[in-house]
């Protein structure tokens, strides 16, 4: 599996997880067995998707994932893995670059950091619009580019931590669904606007028989969310840019390790990825698995917000938003919690794939830019 693309392909469709032709089943009991076995499959994977004739490195955030991915690499190339990371300069942004530096620098990486402002946001709205093929109005598409962008020259290939949440029980919504009730205990289903998409992850997620309640969402996601955004998201960004996205996570005896691990062994009290924790205990104190985590939030709000009432004005013009949805001015000036950036995404990336309009055109049309 040589790119982002083919993550979501042939080795890891969710009919294959959990099985494998080729290596042995998951041990069954120990801890300790657990964590040798995860040890074995991750470096291999690693050493597998980090074979190359060019340069290549890691994509390094302050979360557990790619520190992972990290400190394997470090453990594997004698020379210093360059690692990129990006940090967000707006009032109350979370930014954990100095979590991406301690780790760097306990594992001896060539760290190498980028900003993301305001000037960064308005004009690397266009060209992700621009690059996305399909209208998927994650956030997180700015930061992957201003990441792809600074690594070009440097890198050719960049393995990344995309699928450890979806592998090994990270997300809070399937801690959710493991709680009774009168607990607070809800479906695991992903938060979207989009009807269609969740309706579709909850039809994957009912199909699946003999499976626990956090094994059928991890199986949804699999089949809906990470083709349709995360690895979308990942293979357009790096592409644009000429590099090659890699995914050690979703190697096929990762996946077939992962998967059957029993619920405890992924999700245990208020912690998620709860084996993947305690491997990174050991093969990684700096990264601090145990630590409350800030999530990764990408401050579009604070950027949009000065020009929320010239974009409001501005949305009624772009067809498509008056076809889909009438009411969207309105909705854009209330505001709320992802409500702004997905209108604005959308109405930027209908007036360059369906009017035509050049990167420049659209984002004037829309922001006033």
């Amino acid at each position: 599996m040589e790119g982002a693309a083919a993550s979501s392909a042939p080795g890891l469709a969710p009919s294959t997880i959990g099985s494998s032709a080729d290596g042995p089943p998951p041990p069954k009991s120990g801890e300790a067995n657990l964590l040798t076995r995860l040890d074995a499959v991750l470096e291999d994977s690693v050493r597998v998707h980090q074979r190359s004739d060019v340069p290549y490195g890691v994509f390094l955030s302050g979360g557990i994932d790619s520190a992972a991915i990290a400190t394997l690499m470090a453990r594997l190339n004698e020379r210093p893995v360059t690692a990129f990371t990006c940090g967000f300069e707006a009032p109350g942004a979370r930014d954990e670059r100095a979590q991406a530096e301690k780790v760097a620098r306990a594992l001896n990486l060539d760290w190498r950091e980028t900003n993301f402002g305001e000037d960064d946001f308005w004009r690397i709205v266009p060209e992700v619009a621009w690059a996305l093929d399909d209208p998927t109005a994650d956030y997180a598409t700015l930061p992957t580019w201003k990441l792809a962008e600074a690594a070009k020259g440097t890198l050719t290939v960049v393995l990344t931590g995309e699928g450890g949440d979806e592998l090994f029980g990270g997300y809070g919504r399937y801690r959710r669904a493991l709680r009774p009730g009168w607990l607070g205990g809800r479906p695991a289903e992903p938060r979207t606007g989009d009807a269609a998409a969740l309706k579709r992850w909850r039809d994957v997620a009912r199909a699946p028989a003999g499976l626990t309640r956090l094994q059928a969402a991890q199986w949804a996601d699999v089949a809906t969310w990470l083709p349709d955004d995360l690895l979308l998201k990942l293979d357009r960004c790096l592409m644009a840019h000429g590099l090659e996205g890699r995914t050690p996570f979703l190697d096929r005896e990762v996946a077939a390790f992962a998967f059957p691990l029993p619920d405890r062994m992924k999700v245990r009290g208020r912690y998620g990825k709860w084996l993947l924790r305690k491997w990174l205990e050991r093969a990684c104190p700096a990264a601090e698995p145990w630590a409350r985590k800030q999530g990764f939030t990408v401050p579009v709000d604070a950027w949009i917000a000065p020009r929320a009432e010239v974009i409001a004005e501005r949305l009624g013009d772009v067809e498509a938003l008056r076809a889909l949805r009438p009411e969207a001015a309105a909705e854009f000036r209330a505001g709320g919690e992802g409500v702004r950036w997905p209108l604005l995404f959308f109405a930027v990336w209908s007036l360059i794939h369906l009017e035509g309009a050049s990167r420049s055109q659209a984002l004037e049309a829309v922001a006033g830019q």
